[in-house]
Protein backbone atom coordinates (compact mmCIF):
# COMPACT_ATOMS: atom_id res chain seq x y z
CA UNK A 1 0.00 0.00 0.00
CA UNK A 2 1.35 3.47 -0.89
CA UNK A 3 2.04 5.98 1.88
CA UNK A 4 -0.88 8.14 0.64
CA UNK A 5 -3.22 5.14 0.75
CA UNK A 6 -1.97 4.19 4.22
CA UNK A 7 -2.53 7.76 5.43
CA UNK A 8 -6.05 7.78 3.95
CA UNK A 9 -6.83 4.44 5.57
CA UNK A 10 -5.52 5.71 8.92
CA UNK A 11 -7.58 8.91 8.60
CA UNK A 12 -10.68 6.82 8.02
CA UNK A 13 -9.95 4.58 11.01
CA UNK A 14 -9.44 7.64 13.19
CA UNK A 15 -12.74 9.11 12.04
CA UNK A 16 -14.54 5.85 12.82
CA UNK A 17 -12.93 5.78 16.28
CA UNK A 18 -13.90 9.39 16.83
CA UNK A 19 -17.54 8.62 16.00
CA UNK A 20 -17.64 5.74 18.48
CA UNK A 21 -16.02 7.88 21.19
CA UNK A 22 -18.59 10.65 20.66
CA UNK A 23 -21.37 8.08 21.06
CA UNK A 24 -19.76 6.68 24.22
CA UNK A 25 -19.47 10.14 25.76
CA UNK A 26 -23.23 10.62 25.38
CA UNK A 27 -23.98 7.63 27.61
CA UNK A 28 -24.65 8.08 31.32
CA UNK A 29 -25.32 5.53 34.03
CA UNK A 30 -27.13 5.86 37.33
CA UNK A 31 -24.31 5.53 39.82
CA UNK A 32 -20.95 3.93 39.18
CA UNK A 33 -22.10 1.15 36.89
CA UNK A 34 -20.41 1.80 33.53
CA UNK A 35 -17.32 -0.39 33.16
CA UNK A 36 -14.31 0.43 30.98
CA UNK A 37 -11.27 -1.84 30.56
CA UNK A 38 -8.09 -0.90 28.67
CA UNK A 39 -6.03 -3.98 27.74
CA UNK A 40 -2.50 -3.63 26.29
CA UNK A 41 -1.33 -6.04 23.60
CA UNK A 42 1.07 -7.85 25.95
CA UNK A 43 -1.57 -8.59 28.61
CA UNK A 44 -2.72 -12.21 28.60
CA UNK A 45 -6.45 -12.60 28.07
CA UNK A 46 -6.59 -15.23 30.83
CA UNK A 47 -5.28 -12.63 33.31
CA UNK A 48 -7.97 -10.18 32.22
CA UNK A 49 -10.69 -12.82 32.61
CA UNK A 50 -9.39 -13.57 36.10
CA UNK A 51 -9.51 -9.86 36.97
CA UNK A 52 -13.08 -9.58 35.65
CA UNK A 53 -14.18 -12.60 37.70
CA UNK A 54 -12.65 -11.03 40.83
CA UNK A 55 -14.42 -7.70 40.17
CA UNK A 56 -17.69 -9.59 39.60
CA UNK A 57 -17.31 -11.27 42.98
CA UNK A 58 -16.44 -8.01 44.76
CA UNK A 59 -19.43 -6.28 43.13
CA UNK A 60 -21.68 -8.46 45.28
CA UNK A 61 -20.78 -6.09 48.15
CA UNK A 62 -22.41 -3.09 46.43
CA UNK A 63 -25.34 -1.98 48.60
CA UNK A 64 -27.66 -0.78 45.85
CA UNK A 65 -29.33 -3.82 44.28
CA UNK A 66 -29.80 -2.07 40.92
CA UNK A 67 -26.17 -0.90 40.73
CA UNK A 68 -24.93 -4.31 41.87
CA UNK A 69 -26.96 -6.09 39.20
CA UNK A 70 -25.94 -3.66 36.46
CA UNK A 71 -22.22 -3.87 37.29
CA UNK A 72 -22.30 -7.66 37.39
CA UNK A 73 -24.23 -7.81 34.11
CA UNK A 74 -21.65 -5.50 32.50
CA UNK A 75 -18.77 -7.67 33.74
CA UNK A 76 -20.51 -10.84 32.50
CA UNK A 77 -20.92 -9.22 29.07
CA UNK A 78 -17.22 -8.30 28.99
CA UNK A 79 -16.21 -11.81 30.06
CA UNK A 80 -18.33 -13.27 27.25
CA UNK A 81 -16.63 -10.95 24.70
CA UNK A 82 -13.17 -11.95 25.93
CA UNK A 83 -13.86 -15.52 24.80
CA UNK A 84 -13.44 -14.38 21.20
CA UNK A 85 -9.71 -13.72 21.76
CA UNK A 86 -6.81 -16.13 21.97
CA UNK A 87 -3.83 -15.75 24.31
CA UNK A 88 -3.22 -12.04 23.69
CA UNK A 89 -5.27 -9.09 22.33
CA UNK A 90 -4.79 -7.78 18.77
CA UNK A 91 -1.93 -5.38 17.94
CA UNK A 92 -2.05 -2.19 20.05
CA UNK A 93 -4.59 -3.79 22.40
CA UNK A 94 -8.34 -3.48 22.94
CA UNK A 95 -10.73 -1.31 24.93
CA UNK A 96 -14.02 -2.68 26.24
CA UNK A 97 -17.05 -0.67 27.40
CA UNK A 98 -20.13 -2.17 29.01
CA UNK A 99 -22.94 -0.96 31.23
CA UNK A 100 -26.60 -0.08 31.68
CA UNK A 101 -27.07 3.41 30.22
CA UNK A 102 -30.00 5.72 30.82
CA UNK A 103 -32.49 5.53 27.93
CA UNK A 104 -35.12 7.94 29.30
CA UNK A 105 -38.25 7.49 31.37
CA UNK A 106 -36.32 5.82 34.17
CA UNK A 107 -35.36 2.97 31.82
CA UNK A 108 -31.89 1.61 31.08
CA UNK A 109 -30.36 -0.21 28.11
CA UNK A 110 -27.35 -2.52 28.28
CA UNK A 111 -24.58 -1.35 25.92
CA UNK A 112 -21.36 -3.26 25.17
CA UNK A 113 -18.76 -1.97 22.70
CA UNK A 114 -15.28 -3.25 21.87
CA UNK A 115 -12.60 -1.16 20.13
CA UNK A 116 -9.70 -3.14 18.70
CA UNK A 117 -6.27 -1.83 17.66
CA UNK A 118 -6.63 1.85 18.65
CA UNK A 119 -4.50 4.52 16.87
CA UNK A 120 -1.70 4.21 19.49
CA UNK A 121 -0.72 1.21 21.61
CA UNK A 122 -2.43 0.99 25.00
CA UNK A 123 0.33 1.50 27.56
CA UNK A 124 -1.08 -0.21 30.65
CA UNK A 125 -3.99 -2.30 31.92
CA UNK A 126 -6.75 -0.17 33.41
CA UNK A 127 -10.08 -1.05 35.00
CA UNK A 128 -12.52 1.83 35.53
CA UNK A 129 -16.07 1.88 36.93
CA UNK A 130 -18.00 5.17 36.98
CA UNK A 131 -21.18 6.91 35.84
CA UNK A 132 -19.50 7.61 32.47
CA UNK A 133 -17.27 5.52 30.23
CA UNK A 134 -13.57 6.41 30.36
CA UNK A 135 -12.74 7.78 26.89
CA UNK A 136 -10.03 10.39 27.59
CA UNK A 137 -7.06 8.07 26.80
CA UNK A 138 -8.59 7.34 23.38
CA UNK A 139 -9.27 11.03 22.78
CA UNK A 140 -5.60 11.77 23.50
CA UNK A 141 -4.62 9.22 20.85
CA UNK A 142 -6.73 11.01 18.26
CA UNK A 143 -5.08 14.36 19.02
CA UNK A 144 -2.14 13.35 16.88
CA UNK A 145 0.56 15.95 16.37
CA UNK A 146 2.62 13.93 13.93
CA UNK A 147 6.26 12.89 14.24
CA UNK A 148 8.89 15.26 15.65
CA UNK A 149 12.55 14.78 16.50
CA UNK A 150 13.57 16.06 19.95
CA UNK A 151 17.02 17.28 21.05
CA UNK A 152 17.86 18.73 24.47
CA UNK A 153 21.42 19.65 25.37
CA UNK A 154 23.71 21.76 27.47
CA UNK A 155 27.50 21.48 27.71
CA UNK A 156 27.30 18.57 30.17
CA UNK A 157 24.78 16.18 28.66
CA UNK A 158 22.27 15.65 25.86
CA UNK A 159 19.24 13.52 25.11
CA UNK A 160 17.61 12.72 21.77
CA UNK A 161 14.21 11.16 21.16
CA UNK A 162 10.87 11.25 19.39
CA UNK A 163 7.51 12.87 19.88
CA UNK A 164 5.04 10.43 18.28
CA UNK A 165 1.56 11.87 18.55
CA UNK A 166 1.45 12.79 22.23
CA UNK A 167 3.95 10.16 23.30
CA UNK A 168 7.57 11.08 24.10
CA UNK A 169 10.11 8.31 23.41
CA UNK A 170 13.65 8.94 24.77
CA UNK A 171 16.16 7.07 22.57
CA UNK A 172 19.79 8.20 22.99
CA UNK A 173 21.84 10.12 25.53
CA UNK A 174 25.41 11.39 25.84
CA UNK A 175 27.61 13.00 28.50
CA UNK A 176 30.33 15.49 27.67
CA UNK A 177 33.96 15.84 28.67
CA UNK A 178 33.82 19.62 28.52
CA UNK A 179 35.85 21.03 31.42
CA UNK A 180 34.40 23.66 33.73
CA UNK A 181 35.16 27.34 33.25
CA UNK A 182 37.87 27.30 35.94
CA UNK A 183 41.21 26.12 34.50
CA UNK A 184 43.54 23.83 36.33
CA UNK A 185 46.85 25.18 37.62
CA UNK A 186 49.73 25.36 35.17
CA UNK A 187 47.59 25.92 32.08
CA UNK A 188 47.68 29.22 30.26
CA UNK A 189 44.33 30.96 29.85
CA UNK A 190 44.57 30.76 26.05
CA UNK A 191 45.42 27.06 25.99
CA UNK A 192 42.64 26.25 28.43
CA UNK A 193 40.11 28.27 26.41
CA UNK A 194 41.19 26.52 23.19
CA UNK A 195 40.91 23.04 24.74
CA UNK A 196 37.51 23.89 26.16
CA UNK A 197 36.21 25.11 22.78
CA UNK A 198 37.52 21.94 21.13
CA UNK A 199 35.75 19.80 23.72
CA UNK A 200 32.51 21.75 23.20
CA UNK A 201 32.81 21.35 19.43
CA UNK A 202 33.46 17.60 19.77
CA UNK A 203 30.45 17.23 22.03
CA UNK A 204 28.16 19.13 19.65
CA UNK A 205 29.37 16.86 16.83
CA UNK A 206 28.61 13.80 18.95
CA UNK A 207 25.08 15.07 19.71
CA UNK A 208 24.50 15.89 16.03
CA UNK A 209 25.73 12.41 15.12
CA UNK A 210 23.13 10.85 17.44
CA UNK A 211 20.39 13.04 16.00
CA UNK A 212 21.43 12.43 12.40
CA UNK A 213 21.56 8.64 12.88
CA UNK A 214 18.08 8.67 14.40
CA UNK A 215 16.28 11.30 12.33
CA UNK A 216 17.78 11.27 8.82
CA UNK A 217 16.28 7.88 7.84
CA UNK A 218 12.84 9.22 8.86
CA UNK A 219 13.30 12.78 7.57
CA UNK A 220 10.60 12.47 4.88
CA UNK A 221 8.05 11.29 7.46
CA UNK A 222 8.88 13.93 10.07
CA UNK A 223 6.93 17.11 10.74
CA UNK A 224 9.91 18.89 12.26
CA UNK A 225 12.73 19.00 14.82
CA UNK A 226 12.52 20.71 18.22
CA UNK A 227 15.70 21.78 20.04
CA UNK A 228 15.86 22.74 23.71
CA UNK A 229 18.41 23.75 26.31
CA UNK A 230 19.81 26.82 28.04
CA UNK A 231 21.20 29.79 26.16
CA UNK A 232 23.68 29.98 24.55
CA UNK A 233 24.09 26.19 24.12
CA UNK A 234 21.10 25.51 21.86
CA UNK A 235 21.92 28.64 19.81
CA UNK A 236 25.55 27.59 19.34
CA UNK A 237 24.44 24.10 18.35
CA UNK A 238 22.00 25.34 15.70
CA UNK A 239 24.08 28.27 14.45
CA UNK A 240 27.09 25.96 14.05
CA UNK A 241 25.28 23.82 11.43
CA UNK A 242 26.12 20.61 13.26
CA UNK A 243 22.89 18.91 12.18
CA UNK A 244 22.49 17.30 8.76
CA UNK A 245 21.37 20.05 6.37
CA UNK A 246 18.00 18.38 5.69
CA UNK A 247 17.31 18.28 9.44
CA UNK A 248 18.50 21.86 9.86
CA UNK A 249 15.85 22.87 7.30
CA UNK A 250 13.00 21.36 9.36
CA UNK A 251 13.92 22.78 12.78
CA UNK A 252 10.61 24.38 13.74
CA UNK A 253 11.65 25.93 17.03
CA UNK A 254 14.23 26.27 19.80
CA UNK A 255 13.19 26.61 23.42
CA UNK A 256 14.66 27.38 26.84
CA UNK A 257 14.65 24.15 28.83
CA UNK A 258 16.22 23.87 32.29
CA UNK A 259 16.89 20.12 32.31
CA UNK A 260 18.70 18.12 29.64
CA UNK A 261 18.22 14.59 30.99
CA UNK A 262 15.26 12.49 29.83
CA UNK A 263 12.85 14.74 31.72
CA UNK A 264 14.09 17.59 29.54
CA UNK A 265 12.48 15.95 26.51
CA UNK A 266 9.09 16.20 28.22
CA UNK A 267 9.84 19.81 29.25
CA UNK A 268 10.72 20.57 25.61
CA UNK A 269 7.36 19.26 24.39
CA UNK A 270 5.55 21.34 27.05
CA UNK A 271 7.47 24.46 26.00
CA UNK A 272 6.66 23.86 22.33
CA UNK A 273 2.88 23.51 22.64
CA UNK A 274 2.08 26.63 20.61
CA UNK A 275 4.46 25.65 17.81
CA UNK A 276 3.10 22.09 17.78
CA UNK A 277 -0.46 23.39 17.53
CA UNK A 278 0.55 25.57 14.56
CA UNK A 279 2.34 22.66 12.87
CA UNK A 280 -0.68 20.44 13.33
CA UNK A 281 -2.85 22.65 11.15
CA UNK A 282 -0.17 23.62 8.60
CA UNK A 283 -1.10 20.77 6.25
CA UNK A 284 -4.77 21.71 6.57
CA UNK A 285 -3.92 25.34 5.80
CA UNK A 286 -2.09 24.34 2.61
CA UNK A 287 -5.07 22.28 1.45
CA UNK A 288 -7.47 25.16 2.06
CA UNK A 289 -5.18 27.73 0.45
CA UNK A 290 -5.08 25.57 -2.69
CA UNK A 291 -8.87 25.18 -2.58
CA UNK A 292 -9.45 28.94 -2.32
CA UNK A 293 -6.91 29.65 -5.07
CA UNK A 294 -8.75 27.27 -7.42
CA UNK A 295 -12.11 28.64 -6.25
CA UNK A 296 -11.07 32.15 -7.25
CA UNK A 297 -10.03 30.86 -10.67
CA UNK A 298 -13.49 29.34 -10.81
CA UNK A 299 -12.85 26.06 -12.59
CA UNK A 300 -11.06 23.43 -10.50
CA UNK A 301 -12.88 23.31 -7.17
CA UNK A 302 -16.25 22.19 -5.88
CA UNK A 303 -18.18 22.61 -2.63
CA UNK A 304 -21.42 21.65 -0.97
CA UNK A 305 -22.83 18.14 -0.80
CA UNK A 306 -24.61 17.86 -4.16
CA UNK A 307 -21.92 19.40 -6.40
CA UNK A 308 -19.16 17.48 -4.63
CA UNK A 309 -21.13 14.22 -4.84
CA UNK A 310 -21.63 14.64 -8.61
CA UNK A 311 -17.94 15.37 -9.13
CA UNK A 312 -17.00 12.34 -7.04
CA UNK A 313 -19.24 10.11 -9.15
CA UNK A 314 -17.55 11.49 -12.28
CA UNK A 315 -14.13 10.73 -10.81
CA UNK A 316 -13.00 14.34 -11.20
CA UNK A 317 -12.14 15.01 -7.52
CA UNK A 318 -8.46 14.80 -6.66
CA UNK A 319 -8.92 15.53 -2.92
CA UNK A 320 -12.11 15.48 -0.90
CA UNK A 321 -12.01 18.06 1.92
CA UNK A 322 -14.25 17.37 4.93
CA UNK A 323 -14.56 19.48 8.06
CA UNK A 324 -13.70 17.60 11.25
CA UNK A 325 -16.80 19.17 12.84
CA UNK A 326 -19.26 17.87 10.22
CA UNK A 327 -21.94 15.75 11.93
CA UNK A 328 -24.67 15.01 9.41
CA UNK A 329 -26.38 12.06 7.75
CA UNK A 330 -27.50 11.79 4.14
CA UNK A 331 -31.04 10.57 3.51
CA UNK A 332 -31.34 8.89 0.10
CA UNK A 333 -34.80 8.86 -1.50
CA UNK A 334 -36.21 7.03 -4.52
CA UNK A 335 -38.17 9.43 -6.69
CA UNK A 336 -39.71 7.37 -9.51
CA UNK A 337 -36.42 5.53 -10.08
CA UNK A 338 -34.21 8.59 -9.56
CA UNK A 339 -32.16 9.12 -6.41
CA UNK A 340 -32.49 12.39 -4.53
CA UNK A 341 -30.60 13.40 -1.41
CA UNK A 342 -31.13 15.46 1.71
CA UNK A 343 -28.71 16.23 4.54
CA UNK A 344 -29.99 15.74 8.08
CA UNK A 345 -28.42 16.59 11.43
CA UNK A 346 -27.31 13.42 13.27
CA UNK A 347 -29.73 14.19 16.11
CA UNK A 348 -32.82 14.87 13.99
CA UNK A 349 -35.43 12.51 12.62
CA UNK A 350 -35.51 11.78 8.90
CA UNK A 351 -37.69 14.44 7.22
CA UNK A 352 -40.32 13.87 4.58
CA UNK A 353 -39.10 14.71 1.09
CA UNK A 354 -40.77 16.28 -1.92
CA UNK A 355 -39.40 14.93 -5.19
CA UNK A 356 -38.18 17.51 -7.69
CA UNK A 357 -40.66 16.17 -10.24
CA UNK A 358 -43.51 16.20 -7.77
CA UNK A 359 -43.72 12.43 -7.32
CA UNK A 360 -43.82 10.48 -4.07
CA UNK A 361 -40.46 9.98 -2.30
CA UNK A 362 -39.54 6.67 -0.74
CA UNK A 363 -36.71 6.59 1.79
CA UNK A 364 -34.11 4.06 0.62
CA UNK A 365 -31.35 4.63 3.15
CA UNK A 366 -29.91 6.98 5.73
CA UNK A 367 -26.21 6.94 6.57
CA UNK A 368 -23.39 9.09 7.87
CA UNK A 369 -22.60 11.60 5.11
CA UNK A 370 -18.85 11.33 5.71
CA UNK A 371 -18.97 7.53 5.32
CA UNK A 372 -21.06 7.96 2.17
CA UNK A 373 -18.65 10.45 0.58
CA UNK A 374 -15.54 8.51 1.63
CA UNK A 375 -16.96 5.37 -0.01
CA UNK A 376 -17.41 7.29 -3.27
CA UNK A 377 -13.90 8.72 -2.91
CA UNK A 378 -12.36 5.29 -2.32
CA UNK A 379 -14.08 3.90 -5.43
CA UNK A 380 -12.60 6.68 -7.59
CA UNK A 381 -9.09 6.79 -6.11
CA UNK A 382 -9.75 10.14 -4.43
CA UNK A 383 -7.89 11.16 -1.26
CA UNK A 384 -9.96 12.29 1.73
CA UNK A 385 -8.54 15.07 3.93
CA UNK A 386 -10.10 16.05 7.26
CA UNK A 387 -9.78 19.78 7.90
CA UNK A 388 -9.58 21.30 11.38
CA UNK A 389 -11.68 24.34 12.34
CA UNK A 390 -8.79 25.71 14.44
CA UNK A 391 -7.94 28.33 11.80
CA UNK A 392 -9.92 30.85 9.77
CA UNK A 393 -10.16 29.03 6.44
CA UNK A 394 -10.99 25.79 8.25
CA UNK A 395 -13.90 27.58 9.92
CA UNK A 396 -14.98 28.89 6.52
CA UNK A 397 -15.11 25.36 5.12
CA UNK A 398 -17.57 24.45 7.87
CA UNK A 399 -19.61 27.67 8.05
CA UNK A 400 -19.69 28.85 4.42
CA UNK A 401 -19.36 25.63 2.41
CA UNK A 402 -21.28 23.16 4.57
CA UNK A 403 -18.15 21.28 5.67
CA UNK A 404 -17.74 19.60 2.24
CA UNK A 405 -15.50 20.63 -0.64
CA UNK A 406 -13.13 19.23 -3.22
CA UNK A 407 -10.07 20.07 -5.28
CA UNK A 408 -10.68 18.86 -8.84
CA UNK A 409 -8.40 17.08 -11.30
CA UNK A 410 -10.02 19.03 -14.14
CA UNK A 411 -12.85 21.45 -14.69
CA UNK A 412 -16.33 19.90 -15.00
CA UNK A 413 -18.58 22.95 -14.91
CA UNK A 414 -20.48 21.54 -11.91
Amino acid sequence: MSSDAEEASEDRRKYEFKKVIEDLKEYEGSGTQLVTIYIPEDKQISDVVEHVITEHSEASNIKSKQTRTNVQDALTSIKDRLRYYDTFPPDRGIVMFSGAVNSGGGQTTMVTKVLESPPDPIQSFRYHCDSNFLTSPLEDMLMDKGLFGLVVLDRREANVGWLKGKRVEPVKSASSLVPGKQRKGGQSAQRFARLRLEAIDNFYQEVAGMANDLFVPKRHEMDGVLVGGPSPTKDEFLDGDYLHHELQDIVVGKFDVAYTDESGLYDLVDAAQDVLADQEVMKDKKQMEEFFEKLHRGNESTYGFEATRKNLVMGSVDRLLISEDLRKDVAIYDCDGQEEFELVDHRHNTPSHDCDGGGEAELKEREDVIEYLMDLADQRGTETKFISTDFEKGEQLYDAFGGIAGILRYSTGI
